[in-house]
């Protein structure tokens, strides 16, 4: 693994040359495949506030004229990130790649009246189409937010939903096989492509890493911070500390 961004020895940041370079060798028979909340956008309180620096954005316009696909795959609804990114050209793919699901818009309505019910704060439940974000990130005890909500994740899960915590969220889904590595390995498919980078910052894109699992060239890039988990760390090859220090590693493409 190498780390950008932070102190590291020589050896380890000359080991991960060759990877970003076999990558950006042939541009046009590879595909980039990014989160935006702690990736592309910095993360903050209010998610509602969420936008990339107008020097990401400068970075996303070169990359979509130089690679043979670019997409943001995110757990917030599509089109929410196609407005908050500004960039023509990107691919958005929503709701943890649960957009494309046949049962989409029962899904959507069971998800919208178990939020309603939810004993939560409603200003800090975000409605993500087909996908719940129950916040606490500014709960003043953190201990006693996550006991509610395990409860929340319990009653969840007896109604056949499926719930999982991330970055000071707990998300509700449906019991359905598409994710994040669904929609990566379905666009790879569809341009066909054998060459990729993924990054990420939390729990749901250690799936979009796995989707690279037998390509020619596979970069993971984690963006590294105290609340990431470990196991997305474990599976990066590449780790940077801030989407700052991501944006410096997109530059190098």
């Amino acid at each position: 693994m190498a780390v950008f961004g932070r102190p590291y020895p020589l050896a380890v940041a000359a080991a991960s040359d060759p990877l970003l370079e076999r990558l950006a060798q042939e541009p046009d028979q590879a595909g980039l495949f990014l989160d935006f909340d702690g990736v592309l956008a910095p993360i903050v309180d209010r998610p509602e506030d969420a936008v990339p620096p107008p020097e990401t954005r400068a970075e996303l316009e070169r990359l979509v004229e130089r690679y043979a696909l670019v997409a943001v795959v995110s757990g917030r609804v599509g089109a929410d990130v196609r407005a908050r990114l500004g960039v023509e050209g990107v691919v958005c793919v929503g709701s943890h790649g649960l957009e494309a699901e046949p049962q989409a818009d029962r899904w959507r309505r069971t998800l919208a009246a178990f939020a309603a019910d939810a004993p939560w704060p409603q200003e800090q439940v975000e409605v993500k189409g087909l996908a719940l974000a129950f916040h606490y990130r500014d709960q003043p005890d953190e201990r006693e937010a996550v006991r509610r909500l395990d409860a929340i994740a319990d009653s969840a899960r007896e109604d056949g939903l499926v719930a999982r915590y991330g970055r000071k969220i707990l998300e509700v889904l449906p019991p359905v096989g598409s994710h994040k590595g669904t929609a990566v390995r379905q666009l790879l498919e569809e341009h066909g492509l054998r060459r990729a980078l993924a990054a990420g910052d939390d729990t749901t894109d250690i799936d979009s890493f796995a989707a690279l699992d037998g390509l020619d060239v596979a970069v993971r890039v984690a963006v590294a911070s105290a609340e990431a988990p470990s196991a997305l760390l474990d599976a990066a090859d590449v780790v940077v500390g801030s989407t700052d220090e991501f944006l410096a590693l997109l530059r190098r493409l």
